[in-house]
C-alpha cells in the first residue's frame, strides 16, 4: 500500500483497537454525503458512520486482522456500519458514532449476532424508541483492494452498495417490535453525551 510517512506515523500510532477507537472518537463529524477514504479521513480528521468504520478497518487490518465491516439497520433511524475484529475465536468491534453507546465493543462474543445484539438496548433515536432491526454478516473490503479503497479520492458509494445488498438478518420478530419500551432518559443522556447535532438523526 502506497502509504505517505506521515499516513504510517498514525497507524503505527494505532497499534491497538482500544487507541484505534480513541482516534475515531477524536474525529469531527462529516455531515456531507459522501464516503471517502482512510487517507482522505486522516488528512480532513473528519468522518461520519461509514467513513469511520472503514478507517478503522485499515488500521486493523494494519495490526493483522482482516478488513471486515457489519452493517446494521434500523427503523425511523439512521442505519450504522461497524468494524468488527476477532481475537482467539471471539468478536469485537470498533465505531464512529455521536452516540456514545454505539462504539468500542470488547472481543468476548462468541457470534456476530451476539455482537450485534450488545447494541441493542443501546441503539434509539433521540425520540427514545429501539430501532435496529436487522444486520448483516462481515463483509471483507480486501476484495476492493483492486480499486484502493484505503488511499483513492474516489467515492467509496460502491462500498455502501455492495453491503446494502448484502442479506440482512432480522433481530426482533413483529411480536417483539410490539412490547418494545423507550430508554430511560438515563440510558437517552448517557447515549447523547458528547454528541454534535449535525449528526444526530431526527426521526419521522
Amino acid at each position: 500500500m502506497d502509504w505517505t510517512k506521515e499516513e504510517l506515523d498514525i497507524f503505527r500510532s494505532l497499534d491497538n483497537v482500544d487507541r484505534i477507537q480513541a482516534f475515531l472518537d477524536s474525529l469531527d463529524y462529516n455531515p456531507a454525503y459522501e464516503c471517502r477514504s482512510p487517507r482522505w479521513v486522516m488528512r480532513r480528521r473528519k468522518a461520519h458512520c461509514f467513513e469511520g468504520a472503514i478507517l478503522a478497518a485499515s488500521a486493523l487490518r494494519f495490526i493483522g486482522h482482516r478488513p471486515l465491516l457489519v452493517d446494521i439497520k434500523s427503523f425511523n433511524d439512521d442505519d450504522h456500519v461497524i468494524a468488527v475484529f476477532k481475537v482467539d475465536g471471539h468478536w469485537g468491534s470498533v465505531a464512529k458514532s455521536n452516540f456514545t453507546t454505539l462504539r468500542y465493543r470488547e472481543p468476548v462474543y462468541r457470534s456476530v449476532r451476539e455482537l450485534i445484539m450488545s447494541y441493542f438496548d443501546f441503539y434509539f433515536n433521540t425520540n427514545g424508541e429501539k430501532t435496529m432491526r436487522s444486520y448483516s454478516l462481515p463483509l471483507d473490503l480486501s476484495m476492493f483492494d483492486s480499486r484502493k479503497w484505503e488511499t483513492t479520492d474516489e467515492d467509496l458509494e460502491y462500498i455502501g452498495d455492495r453491503i446494502e445488498a448484502l442479506h440482512h438478518f432480522p433481530v426482533v420478530t413483529d411480536k417483539m417490535l410490539s412490547g418494545l419500551y423507550r430508554v430511560s432518559q438515563a440510558i437517552k443522556d448517557a447515549g447523547l453525551l458528547g454528541s454534535k447535532p449535525e449528526g444526530l438523526f431526527k426521526p419521522q
